[in-house]
C-alpha cells in the first residue's frame, strides 16, 4: 500500500486536500437515502480498501448518481485502486470522473500520481499543471510533481517542490519525509516535523540518488501519523 495515499485517506476527513473525497459521504443524503444505501454511501470512503470498491461500485451501477456526485464516488474508487497498485483501473476511473467534473484539482493530481506510481510520470506532468492552477498551495500535488521532476533528473526543482510541499503541508509532510529518508539512511534525526538543515541535506541526497522516494512505506506511515 502506498503511504502518500494512505496518508490522504486517513486525513481525508480533515484536511481540504481532501474535500472531494469527504464529498463522497454526502452522496446518500443527495440521494435521499436511508438504510442500506445510506451504509453503502459510508463505505465508499471506507478506508477498508475492498469495501470501498464494492461500496463505491454500487453507487456507481446504481443508475441514480449523476454529474458531480459520480465524479465524486468515482474519484473514490480510483483511489482505493490505486493504493491496491491496480493504476490501469484507477486511471481509467479518474478519467471518468474527470469528464463529468474537469475541473478537479484533486483527482487531477491523483491521477497524476497514479501515473507516477505506475512507471509513467511523464504523462502526469500535465494533469499536475492543472491542479496547481486549480490549487497551488496543495502539498500533495507540489509533491507529485517533485516526483515528476525527480524522474527527470531535475533535482533542483524537485528539491523546491519537496520543500514547498512541507511548507504547506507542515507537521505532517515534514514528518513523513523525516521518516521515508530514514527508511533509505539519508537522515538520522528525529521525527519531530521540523524543517531543519539536516533534513534538507538529507532530501537533497535523497534527490540525487536514483531509486531514492523520500515517502516512507505504508507501515511507517501510520506509525508515524496515528
Amino acid at each position: 500500500m502506498d503511504c502518500r495515499f494512505a496518508s490522504v485517506v486517513g486525513l481525508m476527513r480533515r484536511l481540504s486536500v481532501g474535500a472531494a473525497l469527504v464529498a463522497v459521504a454526502t452522496v446518500g443524503t443527495s440521494l435521499g437515502a436511508t438504510g442500506a444505501r445510506a451504509e453503502i454511501s459510508g463505505d465508499c470512503i471506507s478506508e477498508d480498501l475492498s469495501r470501498r470498491v464494492e461500496a463505491c461500485s454500487a453507487l456507481i451501477g446504481s443508475a441514480q448518481l449523476s454529474g458531480s456526485d459520480l465524479a465524486l464516488a468515482l474519484s473514490a474508487r480510483a483511489l482505493a485502486y490505486s493504493v491496491q497498485g491496480r493504476y490501469e483501473q484507477a486511471i481509467s476511473d479518474y478519467d471518468a470522473s474527470l469528464k463529468l467534473d474537469p475541473g478537479s484539482a484533486i483527482a487531477l493530481n491523483n491521477r497524476a500520481w497514479a501515473y507516477v506510481k505506475s512507471g509513467t510520470p511523464e504523462r502526469g506532468a500535465t494533469d499536475v499543471e492543472q491542479a496547481l492552477a486549480l490549487d497551488p498551495d496543495s502539498p500533495h500535488t507540489l509533491d507529485t510533481r517533485a516526483h515528476i521532476f525527480q524522474s527527470r533528473g531535475d533535482a533542483m526543482r524537485a528539491l523546491r517542490d519537496y520543500e514547498s510541499a512541507m511548507r504547506f503541508g507542515g507537521e505532517h509532510i515534514v514528518k513523513l519525509y523525516q521518516c521515508g529518508l530514514q527508511a533509505h539512511s539519508f537522515y538520522e534525526g528525529e521525527i519531530d516535523g521540523l524543517f531543519t538543515n539536516t533534513l534538507r541535506r538529507a532530501l537533497e541526497a535523497c534527490v540525487a540518488t536514483t531509486g531514492c522516494d523520500p515517502l516512507p512505506a505504508d507501515e511507517e506511515c501510520r506509525k508515524i501519523t496515528s
